[in-house]
């Protein structure tokens, strides 16, 4: 096992190094499936999942890796996104149904900005009432924010109650785009638009500005930071809004991806999210990304070739990255 991972890790280094890996991916699973009107389908739905899981993990990933927190109700900001958003929307229908791509436009712009004002708001109090007591204790930090994340459950279900919500779409991402023999959803190609800009803010916003250097030098040194005048707790607080507003954001675009939530949705997928940041690596947004598309991609692949197997094939995926490397594909700690 030894040899065949280092043989691994050599030929990908020589040849671009993980960064390659979602490729082989797709290569292999082009050579399986032969079809290329099928797999690009799959293609594409892979990368919209994956860029909506990015935006669920990245958030996660920055508080796991750069503030060493535990937070397993990270799924509560995925729920009450995706609720909020879809009670907008529903409160919006006139425009969504409208025959003009501006009124839609509006009510998906008004329905994400509400899920991640509650984002933003929650992560406060989330971050200043339950996390701060327990930092640097991860048994703590495990048992309470399980609890938050039973209490928010709860939560949903006294307000919407336990019947699967129905979750409306702009008029102008229904529908698919035929190309020959190829189908690809609108809503998909969105989804991976707007995760793909995203990502490239994030990644701006922490290797380009004094912000971005000011949270990773709180990482690596929080004395000497401090010693500066600057506040570091201030800088966590922001991390955290941040995390959780995306995180509402990746809950808002997967109600309109699925169309049918309950209020189990975000305790479902972060399993799936730990995984990403988990094979991505701690605090790296690049990493998540690349985890992210490599689930995506693995999961639709999976689920045509061997549907049985659909459920288990991120657990596989995760255990052979983690044999070769086990700090992650790309980590921003060592």
């Amino acid at each position: 096992m030894n040899t065949l991972t280092n043989t691994l890790g050599q030929t990908l280094g020589r040849a671009g190094g993980v960064n390659l890996l979602p490729l082989i991916v797709a290569a292999a699973a082009f050579g399986l499936i032969g079809a290329p009107s099928s797999w690009l389908t799959l293609t594409v739905a892979g990368l919209a999942m994956g860029m909506m899981l990015f935006l669920m993990a990245s958030g996660l990933s920055l508080v796991f890796g750069l503030m060493d927190v535990l937070n397993f109700g990270h799924s509560a900001f995925v729920s009450f996104g995706a609720f909020i958003s879809a009670t907008v929307l529903a409160g919006l229908g006139g425009w969504l149904a409208a025959d003009s791509w501006m009124l839609n436009a509006l009510a998906l712009a008004a329905a994400y900005l509400a899920a991640i004002s509650f984002g933003l708001v929650a992560g406060w109090f989330f971050e200043t009432v339950i996390i701060r007591p327990v930092y640097r204790d991860h048994l703590r930090q495990i048992l309470i924010t399980i609890g938050a994340m039973i209490v928010a459950e709860q939560t949903i279900l006294a307000f919407w109650g336990g019947t699967p919500l129905s979750v409306a779409r702009p008029q102008f991402l229904e529908g698919s785009w035929i190309i020959g023999d190829v189908s690809i959803e609108i809503y998909r190609a969105f989804a991976f638009a707007l995760g793909a800009v995203v990502f490239v803010m994030l990644y701006f916003m922490l290797n380009r500005t004094r912000i971005g250097l000011l949270i990773r030098a709180g990482v690596e040194n929080r004395e000497m930071v401090e010693s500066l005048g600057f506040r570091v707790d201030r800088l966590f607080i922001g991390v955290f809004m941040l995390g959780s507003a995306l995180a509402a954001l990746g809950g808002a675009m997967w109600a309109g991806y699925e169309t049918l939530i309950t209020p189990a949705l975000g305790g479902e997928l972060m399993i799936v999210v730990f995984i990403v940041v988990i094979i991505g690596g701690l605090g790296s947004i690049e990493g998540t990304l690349l985890g992210a598309i490599l689930v995506g991609l693995m999961t639709n692949y999976i689920g045509f070739l061997a549907p049985k197997l659909a459920l288990a094939s991120n657990m596989i995926l995760m255990v052979a990255i983690l044999l070769w490397r086990p700090n992650g594909l790309r980590p921003a700690i060592k």
